[in-house]
């Protein structure tokens, strides 16, 4: 008999709740696709330091899903809370009738565990299509061969999928049973006619709580932005922009109705004065809720924009900043006090000859498989400081950026070693007078604190004598290849400049003297065994090449593009479920007021216009909020993707944008209509 009700009940209200089943299904689908990517990776044929970035790429993706699991938890309890809500006149006539607590919470203990069945098997099956996709999109990213892609079914993934959700469902099922055991018959038959008072706070306490957080508010987004703030810098203003949101919230929920009121002719038009009250209702009891939706929205936007931006920008850097295929790079004129770094006295000895021959101690023939040599020196000065190059621009840039080390030794060049570099990155070569210097940097942060010395005349002293700057912006261009704007500064002086200066580091620039992918990596082989080479442990030589640069840059890339999309989508479809199901909740409680107002001659066009303007202000509630919390946190992004070179924000912008739209848009259009179907008269 229970069962038989219990079936009955999830048949009868499977419409009304859509949105609660289609996001448990959607959940369950996300979660599994994420998780079955180390599976779907199996067949890709990569190289093997590709496949060891996937399997760190997997094990990250591994832990986010516990902070996932956390996340769709705490959704799936919250609508749990709304669906016993809707159902308590229901469990009042079940108890009228004779049933007793202990029979209601079977009833929900079966329902609870048909309706987990239920969205695992549909959201698996979907998982399992969808993840086949997620397989061309992995290999699209790593450029990878699908020569031997296969229908996987990831046996693990539906295990952990089941294993979390499991635990979910069984969390829910003990706290509806905590709360039918704690519910009254006589609250429970009544509870369709009890409304949530709508208590109108002090206008003058909410105007100045509202001003204070407000302000509080300006000075975290202060703190994040104008002051060039870290990482570890970011807690205080967390904890301000978390607090202060609550803040605004609950006084907005005694201010809009106020504010509206004292528009009379606007209030008393039309069934606004129902309307902004029924808003008002909800965002007074829906303070705390509204401010963790705002957060999460604002974390959706932050992280979705940033993670497609590194993504972009790294991906579309690899052909400008790694031009050539290898570059090794060598430390010359050590000294003694190199022990303290790290250097052995054979390595400090081995500092004293050159790259060539270092090479050839090792066994391995420059000439014969590079091409296109290009070998320059890098030089430094203790009386070069970036101190000493900024000049009298010095204190202001002190003030602004705080956490630069002013102290540290500039990079110097000569000019013909850069000319040689820059003919080889196809990039301009430069001229100088024998007392004139330039500067060559591409990192923009940088770029623009080296422009305002330049401008500025700055002379720097080399060797007791005084050099001016040629140009008053620094030159587009860089040393070592990467895959992003890293270059600082590097100066560049003419030759006979630096033949009193230390010799800091030698770099050989080449490409490799074949031109297919296969040999290419047998020459990357052979460099890689140089470690087994006798005297490898006597020499301190470190590289990079434009395979291992795209390989890793391709990695990181899709590292933070899959956390971020599998974290911005699961905290976007949670935030609009909640407030989805919240709005149906409402609206299949306020049945009766909806009828009143047809009983007294209100058009249904009024109606349905009320309805709406309800469901958009409380979606747009939060979602304004978090538009503002972001403008300043994508500012703070931005500096932290500038120190990496990256600068393609705009573009991930408008994917968010989109992606916003699409999902949370959507949730809103689904949740109008279920709630205008739930209260047009049958």
């Amino acid at each position: 008999m229970l069962c038989k009700l219990s079936l009955g009940n999830i048949k009868k209200s499977f419409k009304d709740y859509a949105i609660y089943f289609f996001t448990l299904i959607l959940g369950v689908a996300v979660f599994y696709i994420f998780n079955a990517i180390d599976s779907q990776t199996i067949m890709l044929e990569v190289t093997s330091s590709t496949k060891e970035i996937i399997k760190l790429m997997t094990s990250m993706l591994s832990g986010v899903s516990v902070f996932v699991s956390f996340v769709l938890g705490f959704l799936i309890i919250y609508a749990s809370r709304f669906l016993m809500k809707r159902r308590h006149h229901e469990f009042g006539i079940y108890m009228t009738l004779g049933m007793g607590k202990g029979s209601i919470s079977k009833i929900l203990l079966f329902e609870t565990f048909l309706i987990g069945c239920i969205s695992l098997l549909i959201g698996l099956g979907l998982g399992i299509m969808l993840s086949q996709v997620m397989s061309v999109f992995v290999a699209n990213m790593f450029e990878a061969n699908l020569t031997k892609f296969t229908f996987i079914v990831s046996i693990p993934a539906i295990l952990k999928t089941i294993g979390y959700f499991g635990i979910m469902y069984i969390i829910v099922m003990i706290f509806n049973t905590i709360s039918v055991s704690k519910c009254k018959l006589i609250d429970l038959i009544y509870s369709s006619k009890k409304t949530e008072k709508v208590r109108l706070k002090n206008p003058l306490l909410c105007a100045c709580i509202f001003l204070i957080s407000s302000c509080f508010l300006g000075y975290a987004y202060y703190m994040v932005t104008a002051t060039y703030g870290t990482l570890e810098t970011l807690i205080i203003p967390i904890i301000l922009g978390c607090v202060t949101t609550f803040f605004i919230f609950w006084s907005l929920s005694g201010l809009l109705l106020r504010i509206v009121m004292s528009l009379k002719r606007f209030y008393y038009r039309g069934v606004n004065s129902f309307t902004f009250r029924q808003v008002s209702s909800k965002i007074n009891t829906t303070v705390m809720s509204m401010s963790i939706i705002c957060i999460m929205l604002f974390f959706t936007i932050c992280i979705l924009s940033s993670a497609l931006s590194l993504k972009n920008s790294l991906n579309a850097n690899i052909n400008e900043l790694a031009p050539v295929d290898i570059q090794l790079m060598k430390p010359l004129d050590l000294n003694e006090e190199a022990v303290e770094d790290g250097y052995s006295m054979d390595q400090i000895e081995d500092s004293k000859i050159s790259l060539d021959e270092t090479l050839q101690r090792l066994n391995f023939d420059s000439y014969r498989y590079f091409k296109d040599i290009v070998n320059i020196t890098i030089y430094t000065s203790n009386e070069v400081t970036v101190k000493n190059t900024l000049g009298s621009y010095y204190e202001q840039a002190k003030t602004i950026y705080p956490t630069i080390d002013y102290t540290t030794a500039e990079s110097i060049i000569s000019l013909t070693d850069y000319n040689k570099i820059a003919r080889l990155f196809d990039k301009q070569a430069i001229s100088l007078n024998e007392n004139e210097y330039a500067i060559v940097a591409d990192f923009d942060s940088w770029v623009n604190i080296r422009n305002e010395s330049l401008k500025l005349k700055t002379k720097i002293m080399i060797n007791g004598s005084y050099y001016v700057p040629k140009y008053e912006e620094c030159i587009d261009g860089f040393v070592y290849i990467s895959s992003n704007h890293i270059n600082a500064g590097i100066i560049v002086v003419p030759d006979s400049v630096v033949q009193n200066l230390s010799q800091e580091q030698e770099i050989l620039t080449a490409n490799y003297n074949v031109s297919n992918e296969e040999a290419k990596l047998e020459i990357e082989e052979k460099i890689i065994d140089l470690d087994k080479e006798e005297y490898a442990k006597n020499t301190s030589i470190s590289g990079s090449t434009r395979i291992s640069i795209k390989e890793a840059s391709t990695g990181l890339g899709a590292m933070v593009t899959f956390i971020g999309i599998y974290l911005g989508i699961i905290f976007l479809i949670s935030s609009a479920a909640l407030l989805a199901l919240k709005e149906l909740s409402e609206s299949s409680d306020n049945k009766n007021r909806y009828r009143m107002l047809r009983k007294i001659g209100v058009d249904e066009r009024l109606i349905r216009k009320s309805l709406f303007t309800q469901i958009a202000l409380f979606f747009l509630a939060p979602l304004l909020l978090a538009c503002v919390h972001s403008i300043f946190g994508i500012k703070f992004c931005n500096l932290v993707l500038n120190s990496m070179g990256t600068d393609q924000l705009l573009g991930s912008i408008i994917m968010t944008a989109g992606i916003l739209i699409f999902i949370y848009g959507g949730y809103f259009v689904i949740t109008y209509y279920c709630s205008k179907w739930m209260i047009e008269e049958k």
